[in-house]
């Protein structure tokens, strides 16, 4: 009976079209006889997961071949032909032309497969002295190293557009809620600047979490260590780590910054779900305070006058996929013993579907937010009297009258004007007076929206000082941010 082989794109596993192959041995092979179960094959088998790394796992490999040369276990001339047919194995993937064949259980063993088709017997040397275990986490890495560049690169891009546009629009006045209940009147840009620093927060997490996953396993062995005399100061330098990992047994099985990156996008995905939900209160007909974009909208099949916020409302949906992945990967680590375990496989899946999803919510969110049409005259008409019952207690505080009074004060204006159906601003000046004595004509000035907003003006107010220095603030801290990581994309992409 034939084997086969299946034809693959570097992007992502379609259709498998089976042609028959030759297959090669098995890394792990010499010491079993029997034939492993077919069902088994497939439950091993991690390559349309781990695929997504070949040009991870390649750059580790000619890191280490040139650590075995430099420690004479392998000749120049046999690292050179080494690095050769590695160069040549990575144009086939970079083509989409690279053939998986039966037998490449995980890219690993896919790439050395075809590197000792290419260079002959000499490829199997690239492994002496490296386990799958320090080549897995190695190649982990290097890829979520360049994949957080990428989201790092998508999440300035979503706070530029913050940014921008809290400056342009900051003349715009809304209800401000809390209890979902109107509270105090500020600014439409304040609203989208509190998005934004946390947003920013999230941008400062990624960037920290990537410094605590930039050392270098590769060289660690199985767990105990390499016995070739290999530098492994040299590969990290090579691969554009830090430094090396302390110990060899923590190096392979490590994977806090699996869940680190995890808890981050969690973290992430909560922020741009609690965007969204505001968006989808905000696009209601009964608040009417913004329209979104028909690029961002979908209809109904039934009611032809629908316009539904279906982007916002998938961002509020796929936050619960993410933190599931993120609890699937605390419950898978919980309970392994000590180095590297079988059950390590699964952090792929969880967390490349997870980074797949938050690279899809922030582009949904930047065009989401760069579309949105605000409509001011529909959100300063929810503003209502009520919103200025503070103000009218801080207006007793000027003329010295304790605070905690001043509350109850306005506590009874309120009362007053509920009694007698009327706007809290409509009271006349006889009547606060009634309340206290200290009222006079000029409590009349109170009643006004943008003084109201206006004198809010401490670090981080709503005054439209403060709300466009906030976005000055972020802007510079774009700059910043998009420096560094053009460092981070550099180290992510060394060959």
């Amino acid at each position: 009976p034939h084997s086969f082989a299946i034809t693959v794109h570097a992007s992502r596993l379609g259709p498998r079209e089976l042609v028959p192959a030759t297959v090669m041995a098995k890394l792990w092979g010499g010491r079993f006889t029997g034939k492993t179960d077919p069902v088994m094959e497939g439950f091993n088998d991690s390559l349309g997961v781990d695929k997504v790394m070949w040009a991870a796992d390649l750059d580790g490999s000619v890191a280490y071949s040139k650590a075995l040369q430099a420690a004479g276990v392998i000749s120049q001339e046999e690292g050179e032909a080494i690095r050769d047919g590695l160069g040549k194995v990575r144009a086939e993937w970079a083509a989409g032309a690279f053939e998986v064949k039966a037998g490449d259980e995980d890219i690993h063993t896919a790439n050395e497969r075809r590197l000792t088709e290419i260079a002959g017997a000499v490829g199997g040397k690239v492994h002496t002295g490296r386990s799958r275990n320090d080549q897995v986490v190695t190649d982990l890495r290097l890829h979520l190293r360049h994949m957080s560049a990428t989201l790092g690169d998508l999440l300035v891009d979503l706070i530029t557009v913050a940014a921008k546009r809290s400056s342009a629009e900051a003349d715009y006045l809304m209800p401000g809620y809390t209890h979902l209940q109107s509270a105090q009147p500020i600014r439409w840009g304040q609203w989208m600047l509190a998005h934004a620093w946390a947003w920013k927060r999230d941008g400062d997490r990624l960037k920290q979490a990537v410094e605590r996953m930039n050392e270098c396993p590769l060289g660690s062995g199985a767990l105990a260590g390499n016995p070739f005399g290999i530098d492994r100061a040299q590969i990290s330098t090579e691969l554009g780590f830090n430094q090396p990992t302390p110990n060899s047994v923590d190096s392979v099985s490590d994977r806090d910054f699996v869940v680190e990156l995890s808890a981050w996008a969690s973290l992430l995905m909560v922020h741009l779900s609690r965007f969204a939900e505001d968006l989808i209160v905000y696009s209601t007909q009964e608040f009417g305070f913004v329209r979104c974009g028909d690029s961002y909208s979908t209809g109904s099949s039934l009611m032809p006058q629908k316009k539904n916020p279906d982007a916002a409302e998938l961002l509020r949906g796929k936050s619960a996929r993410v933190i599931g992945h993120h609890v699937a990967l605390l419950t898978m680590l919980k309970g392994l013993p000590t180095a590297y375990n079988k059950d390590l496989q699964e952090d792929k899946q969880a967390l490349f579907d997870t980074l797949e999803t938050v690279e899809a919510a922030l582009k949904i969110a930047s065009g989401v937010l760069a579309t949105l049409e605000p409509q001011p005259e529909r959100m300063r008409a929810a503003l209502n009297s009520f919103m200025l019952a503070t103000d009218l207690s801080e207006y007793l505080v000027r003329k010295g009258v304790p605070f905690r009074e001043t509350h109850h004060v306005a506590g009874r204006a309120v009362q007053l004007a509920e009694e007698k159906g009327c706007a809290l601003t409509t009271l006349s000046v006889d009547e606060l007076r009634s309340l206290h004595p200290l009222f006079e004509e000029d409590v009349l000035a109170v009643w006004d929206f943008e003084a109201s907003v206006e004198r809010r003006d401490s670090i981080g107010g709503t005054s439209k000082r403060r709300v466009l220095e906030q976005a000055t603030q972020l802007q510079a801290w774009v700059a910043a941010y998009a420096g560094g990581e053009a460092t981070t994309a550099k180290k992510a992409r060394i060959s």
